[in-house]
């Protein structure tokens, strides 16, 4: 099985190319991004730009040091637009050879440049509305400490928990601390169980990156907290191969990186022939929330329903039914359907089939595997049968809804 392949997003038609693509001599573009570091969310910002730059003709370099190869010579600079996480370093050069340059990194110490970023705002709004949705009223954000974008999440979930009058707790660290040989492990770790203890689950937890999720599920483990049923984890940016292994599988936002490389180009596209920059800077909503195990539990105070809860969780892909739920929750059929409606609103049988149908959308998204072997893993009959619940309940067959949500194929 190969490497996944990131398909670029559609861009609007007001973003389209406007430079032939059969000019005798092409624009040459620097691109300065985190390539290297391997994160989906880098090689997607250059995929996006990329992909403007193919239709519009551009001739682009990959230049991590853009800076010094601007004020290396003189004369005519060696490219017409630079894309750029932008440090101040590459500001002054770019200022210095009058080259229009578009910046992509929100956390960026130099103001008023021309730049796109995802709306973490937008996407502190989309996770705490997906947690209270599965029924969470206590809800919380870990995150870097000074990091604009981890203020805007905070802030957009702050704007919900007040519209719903819900609880809210913070807990932010140095991003210094973690880097290089992580001398500052033990006290994140600490620091993190102490914030823990000050807890009222279940709770709800918008991480600002998947990686830091991992790191909060252990820790949660080591206080004897459960992920999904006490704690609900979403994280930030859809880095498909943490989110996806080990269990639990990580509810992420993709922040739609793809679109941000490809709207900055559009803007340096702009500028290079002659516009203006806008008054602020341009914001790309996130592309969606894609839900996996970490958020699979639906929250309740009922210990009998929670206890059923847990059972169709870990059984859902076997062939189970009411009556084994029934079993394992210890209690009549009667009493536990009656603790279901008062506490979910819905049937024992209804959650069986919500957490199969999550089961086979992942499948469909994250793998190309075939509908009958999704259907069966997911823990229906058989593929007819998948595909009349499918249909019922989403309204579409599983064939579209996979055409129209599938962003990752797997190579190879």
């Amino acid at each position: 099985m190969g490497a996944p392949l990131y398909l670029h997003a559609i861009a609007s038609q007001c973003d389209m190319p406007k430079t032939s693509p059969s000019q005798p001599h092409p624009p040459r573009i620097a691109i300065s991004l985190d390539v290297n570091q391997g994160f989906k969310r880098h090689q997607e910002s250059y995929a996006g730009c990329q992909q403007y730059a193919d239709a519009a003709g551009w001739h682009c370099t990959i230049e991590p040091a853009i800076d010094r190869v601007l004020l290396g010579g003189r004369g005519r600079p060696p490219f017409d637009g630079i894309l750029a996480r932008a440090t101040p370093e590459i500001a002054k050069a770019a200022r210095k050879k009058n080259v229009p340059l578009v910046n992509i990194w929100l956390n960026s110490p130099v103001e008023e440049l021309p730049s796109v970023f995802p709306d973490f705002k937008g996407a502190g709004i989309l996770a705490a509305e997906h947690l209270l949705a599965r029924g969470f009223r206590h809800l919380a954000y870990l995150g870097y400490l000074g990091d604009i974008d981890s203020r805007l999440q905070l802030e957009g979930m702050e704007k919900v928990t007040r519209r719903e009058n819900c609880g809210l707790t913070s807990h932010r660290f140095s991003r210094t601390s973690m880097t290089g040989p992580a001398r500052g492990w033990n006290q994140f770790v600490t620091k993190i169980q102490s914030w823990i203890e000050s807890w009222q689950p279940p709770i709800g937890v918008l991480v600002c990156n998947d990686v830091f999720c991992r790191y909060l599920i252990d820790i949660c483990r080591s206080k004897k907290l459960h992920v999904s049923e006490e704690v609900a984890i979403v994280g930030t940016y859809n880095e498909s191969e943490i989110c996806s292994a080990p269990s639990p599988s990580l509810t992420s936002i993709d922040m739609n990186c793809s679109q941000v490389g490809y709207r900055a180009a559009a803007l340096l596209d702009r500028l290079m022939s002659g516009g203006k920059p806008p008054p602020d800077p341009v914001m790309v909503a996130p592309a969606e929330l894609v839900p996996r195990q970490s958020t699979d539990l639906l929250a309740t105070d009922d210990p009998v329903v929670t206890k059923a809860l847990r059972f169709i969780a870990e059984h859902t892909h076997e062939r189970i039914g009411v009556k084994q739920v029934v079993h394992a929750a210890g209690i009549n059929r009667r009493s536990l359907e009656r603790r279901f409606r008062e506490s979910l609103n819905r049937t024992i049988s209804d959650e069986i089939t919500r957490l199969r149908l999550e089961r086979a959308k992942r499948r469909m998204v994250e793998t190309s595997a075939p509908m009958k072997d999704v259907a069966v893993e997911a823990g229906f009959r058989n593929a007819d049968h998948f595909y009349k619940v499918f249909n019922r309940i989403e309204g579409i067959p599983p064939t579209q809804f996979r055409v129209e949500r599938q962003k990752i194929f797997l190579q190879g």
